[in-house]
This record gives C-alpha cells, sequence and structure tokens, in this order.
C-alpha cells in the first residue's frame, strides 16, 4: 500500500522520484492520512488539501537548510510524513507521540512552531532578513491559508516584507475555509480572483506568449497581459501594492505545475507570492460534503467518516444554547465569534438570531474592540473565543474594555487542558493574565447549569466579565429552564467542615469531592467550596475557614503562577491571617499533549495527589 511513500526518509528521498512516482507518492499520502487521522484523530481536511503542494515544495527546496514556516501549522502532517516521522505517524496526538503542530524540538526540519493563525509571515520575514544580515542563500517559504489573511498580523508583516528583505516566498494556499466558510472583504477579493474567467484566460495567453516568442519582449507582453488582467479584478492586486510580486492563481493539486512554477520563483530576487487553490478534504468524500467537522475531530470510520455519538451535550453546546436563552429575554444581547463558530457552537446559536451573530474573522483583537464599540450604543456582546486566543487581545481587554468599563462578556471556551492539541491550545493562564485587570469579574462553572447562571449574572453586570468552562463535556447536571443570578463574589460552602478546607475552581469541584471523601475516611472533617469566583475571591469565606480550620486546599484548572491559589494566598495576607495552604494546580512550565486524566495524574492533579501533601501537615498539627 505505501511502495513510494515507505521509501521516504528525508526529503532527499523525493527528489529522487519521477512525476509519475510523486504522483502515486500523492495518493499513497492521503491514504495514509485518511487511515490514521482515523484511528488518532487530528486535523484531516487541511492536510488532504496541501498534499501536492507540499510535495513540490520538498522537490524544489531543501529543509532544513531553506525554511518553511506553516501558518497555524495544522496543515503539516505531510511535511511530517516527508522529513523522516512516517513510522511515527501513528503517534500523532497520543501522549508521548508527534505533535499535530509544527514543533521545533520534533525536529531539525520544523523551523518555526505555530498553533495559532497569522503568524507565519511575521516569522517568515523575519527569518529572511536574518538570513540577508548573514551573508546567506536559503529560501525561506511560508505556507499561509486565506483565512489567516483575515488576521491582522498578516498585514502588518506584508507591509514591511518589500522594504526589509528581497527574497521571500509566500504561498497563499486558497481553499475558501478556516473552520467554517471564511467572511469578509478578504474572503470575497480572492474568490473574485479565482473566479474571474477574464483574468485566468488572459494569464494563460501571457503564458502562450512567452513560450512562442521568448525573449525580453515576450515577458514584456506578457507582463502587460497580466497587469490588464488585474486591472479587470480591481484597481490593482493587493500584494503588488505591497510590493510583492504576485503569480497565480494556479492548481494547487497539479503536481508538475507546481514544481515548475516553484523552482521559478526559487530563482527570483524579489519577494514573491503564489496563489494556489486547493481543495479542503480532497481525496476523502466524507470530508468534502462535511468541511467544517474535517478540519478538526476525533477517531472516525476512515470508510464512512462516521464519529461516535456523543449523547451528552458539550459546554459549548450548553454555552450556546443558554446565549439563546438570554437572546430571547433580551434584544441587546449579542453574538461575536473569530472565525469559530463550529468550535464555540455559535453555529447552534446563528440560526435562531442571524442578526445578531458576528463572525469577524481570525481577527480576536478586532472581536473585542467591535464589542466595546456596540456595548457603548448599549448593546451586550458575548464574546467567544477559546482562552488560549484570547490571549491575543490583552491589550484590547484592558485598554478598550476595562479601562472604560463596559459590559463586554468573555465566554473562554477550552478553559483549561485542550488535550490532544497540546500547549498551543491549552487555556491554563487566563486567570492570570485577567485577575489584574480592574473592573472585570472572573467566573468558572462548577457544571453546566452553573454555566448558564453565570452568563446570566454577566449580562446583568454593568462591566466587562469572563466566563471560562473546560473543553467537551461536563458531570452531566440538569440546566434549569431559566437561569438564576449569582451573587458576585459570592463562593458556594457545599459542605462545612473544620480540619480541612478545599476551595475548588470550575471542573475542579468535582475532584475535591473525592479529595473530602479521601480525607474523611482517614478521621478528618473537611469542607468543600465552589469558590466561583477567581476575580473578586470571596475574602470573608477565605477567612472564615483559615481562623476555622488547620489548612486550606486550593484546587484549579490552571497555572499556579497568578492563579485562584494565588489569589487566596493575597487574600490570607491583606488579611494577616497565617494558615497552611496548600494549592494544587498546573506548575511553571508549557503542558505537553496528551488525554487529560492522563496529564492529571503526571502532574498531580488528582484527589490522591493532593491528599499525599495533606497528610504530613496534618500530622504536624496533630503533633503540635
Amino acid at each position: 500500500m505505501s511502495e513510494y511513500l515507505s521509501r521516504i526518509k528525508s526529503p532527499a528521498d523525493v527528489k529522487k522520484l519521477g512525476m509519475v512516482e510523486l504522483e502515486r507518492l500523492a495518493e499513497e499520502i492521503r491514504e495514509r492520512l485518511i487511515q490514521g487521522v482515523a484511528k488518532t484523530g487530528g486535523h484531516i481536511g487541511p492536510n488532504l488539501g496541501v498534499v501536492e503542494l507540499t510535495i513540490a515544495m520538498h522537490y524544489v527546496f531543501d529543509t532544513p537548510r531553506d525554511s518553511f514556516v506553516f501558518d497555524v501549522s495544522h496543515q503539516s502532517y505531510v511535511h511530517k510524513l516527508l522529513t523522516g516521522r512516517e513510522e511515527r505517524f501513528e503517534t500523532i496526538r497520543q501522549p508521548g507521540g508527534l505533535n499535530g503542530f509544527m514543533l521545533r524540538t520534533e525536529s531539525e526540519h520544523d523551523s518555526f512552531g505555530a498553533g495559532h493563525a497569522g503568524t507565519a509571515l511575521s516569522a517568515a520575514l523575519g527569518m529572511a532578513v536574518a538570513r540577508d544580515m548573514s551573508g546567506g542563500s536559503e529560501h525561506v517559504v511560508a505556507l499561509a491559508g486565506d483565512a489567516a489573511f483575515t488576521n491582522g498580523i498578516s498585514f502588518e508583516a506584508l507591509n514591511n516584507i518589500a522594504a526589509s528583505t528581497r527574497r521571500l516566498i509566500i504561498v497563499l494556499n486558497d481553499n475558501e475555509w478556516s473552520i467554517d466558510k471564511n467572511v469578509g472583504a478578504i474572503a470575497e477579493y480572492f474568490h473574485k480572483i479565482a473566479t474571474n474567467s477574464t483574468y485566468s484566460s488572459l494569464h494563460d495567453r501571457a503564458a502562450g506568449l512567452v513560450e512562442k516568442f521568448g525573449g525580453k519582449a515576450a515577458r514584456h507582453i506578457a507582463r502587460k497581459a497580466e497587469e490588464a488582467a488585474k486591472g479587470i479584478v480591481g484597481r490593482g492586486m493587493i500584494f503588488e501594492e505591497f510590493g510583492l510580486s504576485y503569480y497565480g492563481p494556479v492548481d494547487g493539486h497539479n503536481l508538475r505545475m507546481l514544481i515548475e512554477t516553484f523552482k521559478f520563483l526559487k530563482t527570483q530576487n524579489k519577494p514573491v507570492v503564489l496563489h494556489a487553490l486547493t481543495q479542503k478534504g480532497r481525496g476523502f468524500q466524507p470530508a468534502l460534503e462535511k468541511v467544517k467537522k474535517f478540519h478538526g475531530l476525533g477517531p472516525y470510520d476512515p470508510e464512512t467518516g462516521e464519529t461516535k455519538a456523543v449523547a451528552q451535550k458539550t459546554y459549548s453546546e450548553v454555552f450556546a444554547e443558554s446565549l439563546t436563552k438570554l437572546a430571547n429575554m433580551d434584544d441587546k444581547v449579542v453574538a461575536i465569534t473569530a472565525a469559530m463558530p463550529n468550535g464555540t457552537a455559535l453555529d447552534l446559536f446563528r440560526p435562531h438570531h442571524p442578526k445578531r451573530y458576528f463572525d469577524v474573522g481570525i481577527a480576536e483583537e478586532h472581536a473585542v474592540l467591535f464589542a466595546a464599540g456596540m456595548a457603548t450604543k448599549g448593546y451586550r456582546p458575548f464574546c467567544a473565543i477559546y482562552s488560549t486566543f484570547l490571549q491575543r487581545a490583552f491589550d484590547q481587554i484592558v485598554h478598550d474594555v476595562a479601562l472604560q468599563e463596559l459590559p463586554v462578556v468573555f465566554c473562554m471556551d477550552r478553559g483549561g487542558l485542550s488535550g490532544d492539541d497540546g500547549p498551543t491550545h491549552h487555556g491554563l493562564f487566563d486567570i492570570s493574565y485577567l485577575r489584574g485587570v480592574p473592573n472585570l469579574v472572573h467566573m468558572d462553572p462548577k457544571d453546566e447549569d452553573e454555566l448558564q447562571d453565570m452568563m446570566y449574572t454577566a449580562l446583568l453586570h454593568g462591566g466587562p466579565s469572563a466566563i471560562r468552562y473546560p473543553r467537551g463535556t461536563g458531570p452531566g447536571a440538569v440546566v434549569k429552564p431559566m437561569p438564576e443570578a449569582l451573587e458576585i463574589g459570592k463562593a458556594e460552602v457545599l459542605q462545612d467542615g473544620g480540619d480541612v478546607a478545599i476551595f475548588a475552581l470550575g471542573n475542579m469541584v468535582a475532584e475535591a469531592w473525592k479529595l473530602a471523601k479521601l480525607l474523611k475516611a482517614e478521621g478528618q472533617s473537611v469542607a468543600v467550596v465552589n469558590a466561583r469566583f477567581a476575580k473578586p475571591i470571596d475574602a470573608a469565606c477565605v477567612e472564615k475557614y483559615a481562623l476555622k480550620c488547620g489548612l486550606i486546599v486550593t484546587m484549579e484548572d490552571h497555572v499556579l503562577a497568578g492563579g485562584y491559589g494565588s489569589a487566596v494566598l493575597e487574600t490570607l495576607n491583606a488579611l494577616e491571617v497565617d494558615v497552611p495552604v496548600i494549592r494544587v494546580g498546573w506548575p511553571d512550565e508549557f503542558i505537553e499533549h496528551g488525554k487529560p486524566d492522563d496529564l492529571r495524574v503526571k502532574h498531580g492533579l488528582t484527589a490522591e495527589a493532593a491528599a499525599a501533601r495533606v497528610r504530613p501537615l496534618l500530622r504536624k498539627a496533630v503533633h503540635a
């Protein structure tokens, strides 16, 4: 089944194949992707779309001397297969296995790590400028999807490329999708280029002229024909206006054409853009029929594409249904997403209130500022952005929302581990980066019903607020028909006790109950408190149990540095109360990809690990 793929131990082996063999290699790679990702889950659609592009790049260029920078890099599986990792491909996104994104520590062929969109052009330009300053001759190739150009960073890079380097190759991988269908003027612009028949015919005629006449005169005529074609599309190609030479659009699945084009671009002593039209999910019918689903998913049947049904609703789905309720109650409620309607489940909200749903593309900073603007006019924006992606909009949160005390609600999906996606997607820092911001309320629900209550609380609150909630399903709590408002800054005492007090936040409440059970079996009286608020913290409740109990334990699905446990320590310090505190949370390091339960065991975020830390302090208290 892998006559050619099994021979590829490095990119040098790709160069040994003829055109027919390369086309067969492409078929084998597609089959390997479909079969392999069916077992592990992953970004199957994007990778099926870049098979020929990646083969052609490795055929013409020489990594690791030449550098490939993949935007987001979720489409780097083919690159991994061609760079000596084929035998380990079954381990992708598995504990201890290959990462689902580019990772510099994984291979010398991974020149730049990524996981968030819009980074490729800036990073590639930095590499090109560093090469120029060092007198090097290697090539830098950035491959970015059309969705990445809805991100402001891409345009910040475009503004600097022509002024900073004479050699850089940008491949625009145009498939009209990010996760959902691309939106906005840039998407329309690329679509206009790709579908303009006059442009395409003139481009072909220009190429014919070059072939027929040859020489400088022919190149001049071809250039004029191409310029005329571009004029039909608009006043001028956007890339040309930025000082880059534009080539395309070309068929991103025509290996022969791609190879010859890359050979030509390799000789150009100027920054260039190759516009390649590709088909996301190519070669796998289920991925073509359900593009959103097959962008990234768990294990599936490689024959039918079917996945296991999940009976229980996810936190994301509960969020969308709750937001729909709130929008039914209040016509000022609006929903905003940054190109993630499927991931945040806002695609469930959209049919109910299409005019109050906004997808701004991969532009988190803009999403927050846009929400701030709406809030000044009396609207109540709910920004659904993954915790890890909201990091990109920190300045807007501080300067534009919190400083003006605007009632914007940040709904942070994937608050906590994002499992198989790894450190680029874990939402482990939001308490730290938001807790120091004045005027902002930060909440974390213990279950699905409390998520709905927190959303309602945020709606009634007159200032900015944030709610973090985990990826996947929760404990399965029944959601009330109508939400109830919570008292801001008030924790919920679930069980009283006099020896140990456990303050748990969010999904760690379940682990707190397990810890309480273990300690009770050993004769301890244990209080269990659902903290609810990372800010403002319930200082009165902390003080009560600090004076009553000989030990406090804090538990959070977040880094310890600057997290909820730190807030408890700060509170005790301000109260001048001296009591031992054990903080349970993630260590000061980037957490690898893996199964959440396994990672919690490894890093000590379990009731058993906490109990082992508690016992020595309890023994000391007894002896004292």
